[in-house]
Parts: C-alpha cells; structure tokens; sequence
C-alpha cells in the first residue's frame, strides 16, 4: 500500500506500465490476426492456381491423357485405381473454380514426418485431384514445393520484422506513454499537495496542469477547476473532480445544518425541563400544584426528546445505509385500515374517513406503515377540529397511493418545495405549538424512496393538504 511520503511519479508510471501492456499485447494479437490472414489469403491464392493450372493442362492436351506437358512441370498425371479420394466442392461454390475441375475430388498431400524434417515438411506439398475425363478416371498431382518455399520465406521475414517492431513498441511506447500522462501526475501531484494542506498553486503550475486546482478546505469547498483551459485529455477528469467537490459540499452544508438544526431543537426542551427542574429545587418541593405542574412539563419535553432523538438515530442510519429493510409483500389497503382504526381509537375530534381497495406492494410493512402514520399526524396536527380527514388506498396504472387528505390550514405554495427538507417549518412559530420536530416528512420521503416510489404533494392554503405515498404495485404469481 502506498504511504503518503510516496512520489505521486509512481501513480502516472504504474498506469503507464500499464497501458504499455496492454497496447503491447494489443499489438501482438493484430500481428497474429495478420499473419493468419495473410496464410488464409496465400493457401487460397495456391488454391486457385492449381486448379486454373490444372484447368488449362486440360484444355490443351488431347485425349486420351498419357503425360504432362513440358510447359506443367510442376504438374503430373496418371491413371487412377479405386474410388476417387478428397473433398467436393460446395455447389454454391463451383462458381469459382474452373469448369474443367469443378467436379474433381481435391486433397492435400504430405509426405510422412518420418521420411523429412519437419521444418522441411511442407516444402513437399502436393495438391491432388481426382477426377473422371471422358470414361477414364485420372488423378492429377501439383507439386507447391516452388511456392511454398518462396512463401515460407516471405513469412519468415514477415515475424522477424513483426517480433522486431513489437520490442521497439514496447521500449519506445513507455516514454511516449509517460510524456501523454504527465499532466494527470501533475493533476495527482497537485490534489496531493492540496490535501496536505500547502499553500495556493503558482501560476507555473497552474499552466502545467491546464486547470486550477487552488487550496481547498471546508471553508472553501466552492473551489472549482476551470473547464475553459482545462486539456481535452483532462477535461473528463476535471468534471469527475468538479462532480465530486460538488457532493463534498452539499454533504457538508447539509451535515453543518442538521447539527446546527438538531442542536437548535434539542436546546428548546433541555432549557424547558431544565427550568422547571429549577422550580422544583426551589419552592416546587412543598407545592402540590407546582410539583404536578413540573413533573407533566418535564415529561411532556422528555417525550418530545425521545421522539426527535428517535427520528435522528432513523435518518442517520439510512444516511448511513445501515437499515435493513424486512420486505415481503402485503396488502396495503391493509394498512390503511389499520392507520384508520389507529386514528378513530386516539383521537375523537376529527371526523376520519376510508376508502382503501386492494393494493398489493412488496416492502417492509412496518415502514411503510409509518410514512402512513406520519401522514395522518400531520393532518391530525394542522386540522382544526371538527375537520375531516379521508385515508384512501387504489391502484392505478400500475402504481398502489396511500393518500391522506385534510381540511386543514394548507400549505403556502413558496413552502412546498422545502417541506421535505430536515426541521423545515413553514410556520415555525404553529409547528412549535403542535410539537412538531419537522422530521416527518423528511422521513416518510427516505422510506418511500426506498422502496422505489416517491411522496406526492397537492396542497392550498385555507383549503387543505393531500399527500400520497406512491409504490410500484406488486403483481400477484
């Protein structure tokens, strides 16, 4: 493993060495391509030779055949005994062999391994053809020793020069490499000394790497390279850097105001049962109505304590993504009917409704069941009493909703974007009455998306609020 004190060098030739292993390797298997096709290529070329060769022997010579012409000394021809031995050219082939030998059984003979060396081996090639002239059965021998030699040879020079350009590739090859990927070891260099903590680049080094890198730090995690004069070769890498800066800030100003949101809710009921635990110690101990009065204030703050301190440890382990998620498929209309039954039994001031349907969906039900919770509570909360609260579950279009729809106050419209957001209050001042944290959303938002579905949100002040929780609807096997 790399230490720090390393030189960033060993990064740009570790991926130079190997790039020049692969290109080398490249190399060797365009080399192997070629010379199997210029051997395909040769052995068709003697191919067709022979049988024109063949062809045109037979075009001038008159029967009946009894010895080659001096002009086809690479050609002899006898009389043949038994059955006609070797290959028949495909029909849809014929058309490119001459007429005279179309019909011809064709094979290829060498002599045996025992009689010659085998390097020599196919210096002894023939080419034989049997076939039928008139009534009388011939085979006609080609000799390919001539060409095969002269081949042999070309291929021979063909591998030395290929064996000699693919050593020259691959000492050349590294520095050519080397000197190409300078500036991502520059870009490496750089990103180390910023790490570390040294001073903001100078302008020598801000040209070598084609971009600005400067020193870059939580306070200054704004700093971008500059695409403008970033190289082509780099600019895929200044993005991906620029990609990354990005997500570092937002996950920074994110966790800067959560702690600073978390720390500003916990404060409120710490200063709340800190106060009244004051009272106690000072006269509440001999005064009944003080003494009852302390006691419920300083549960009542300790249960919203434990509420928000629960909602934070939920976020932070799905931050985290250390929640495992008991999925199995169920009913959610189901569900909804037990929400509904929840909310008759704990509260007799609004008037609930229930219109649920079948709506089979595959998740963890306990989950999900609370993103249906949180609904109503919020509906519960900014509900006047005497209001009316509708739970309905459908399935349309291949989609199950869990809606929840409220008379309430409504949401204002430059609002709706941000409810979603950790400890958003649109009325900071109303929340707070109601004993909200403004987590709920936030957390019914995570649990949907988890299983693959989204939170939709149709709301008007004075009017009411409807919130649905949207999940692919699972098919029944």
């Amino acid at each position: 493993m790399k230490t720090r004190g390393e030189p960033v060098r060993t990064i740009g030739f570790s991926l130079g060495s190997k790039l020049n292993i692969q290109l080398w390797f490249r190399l060797v298997g365009i080399f192997l391509i070629l010379n199997i096709c210029f051997l395909g290529a040769a052995f068709s070329a003697l191919i067709l030779n022979a049988e024109h060769t063949a062809a045109e022997f037979l075009q001038i010579t008159k029967l009946p055949l009894t010895e080659t012409d001096g002009a086809f000394s690479a050609l002899s021809i006898r009389s043949r005994e038994g059955e006609a031995k070797g290959l028949v050219i495909p029909s849809n082939l014929k058309g490119f062999f001459p007429e005279e030998t179309a019909q011809a059984r064709r094979s290829l003979l060498l002599p045996r391994a025992d009689d010659v060396p085998f390097y020599n081996l196919f210096d002894h090639l023939q080419y034989r053809l049997d076939l039928t002239i008139g009534q009388d059965p011939y085979t006609i021998l080609i000799n390919f020793s001539p060409f095969v030699r002269i081949l042999k040879n070309v291929f021979i020079v063909l591998v030395t020069v290929q064996i000699f350009l693919a050593l020259r590739s691959a000492l050349t090859r590294a520095d050519l490499i080397k000197k190409v990927l300078e500036p991502i070891s520059e870009l490496a260099e750089q990103a180390r000394s910023l790490s570390s903590g040294r001073g903001p680049l100078t302008l020598e080094e801000m040209e070598a790497l084609a971009g600005t890198l400067d020193e870059i730090n939580a306070a200054r995690l704004d700093t971008r390279i500059d695409l403008s004069s970033t190289q082509d070769e780099l600019k895929n890498v200044a993005i991906a850097i620029n990609g990354l800066l990005d997500r570092i800030n937002d996950s920074y100003r994110l966790q800067a105001r959560f702690v600073s949101d978390a720390s500003h809710e916990l404060r409120s009921p710490i200063a709340a049962i800190q106060g009244y635990a004051n009272l106690l110690d000072r006269w509440g101990k001999h005064d009944a109505e003080a003494l009852q009065e302390s006691i419920e204030a300083i549960k009542e703050e300790a249960g919203n304590m434990k509420e928000l301190v629960e909602q934070l440890l939920f976020l932070a382990r799905g931050d985290n993504h250390t929640m495992a998620l008991q999925k199995e498929r169920f009913d959610l209309g189901t569900v909804g009917r037990a929400l509904h039954r929840e909310a008759q039994m704990v509260n007799d001031s609004h008037d609930f409704r229930l219109e649920a349907e079948e709506a089979c969906v595959f998740g963890d039900q306990g989950l999900i069941k609370q993103a249906g919770r949180i609904l109503m509570d919020n509906a519960v909360k900014y509900t006047p009493e005497g209001g009316q609260i509708t739970l309905s579950v459908i399935s349309r279009d291949n989609k199950a909703k869990l809606t929840v729809q409220d008379t309430g106050i409504g949401i204002a419209p430059k609002a709706i974007p941000h409810i979603f957001e950790r400890f958003y209050r649109a009325d900071d001042s109303r929340a707070r009455a109601t004993g909200g944290t403004g987590l709920g959303l936030s957390i019914a938002k995570w649990i949907a998306e988890r299983h693959g579905g989204y939170l939709e949100v149709l709301s008007r002040e004075g009017f009411g609020s409807k919130i649905s929780v949207v999940l692919p609807l699972s098919k029944k096997n």
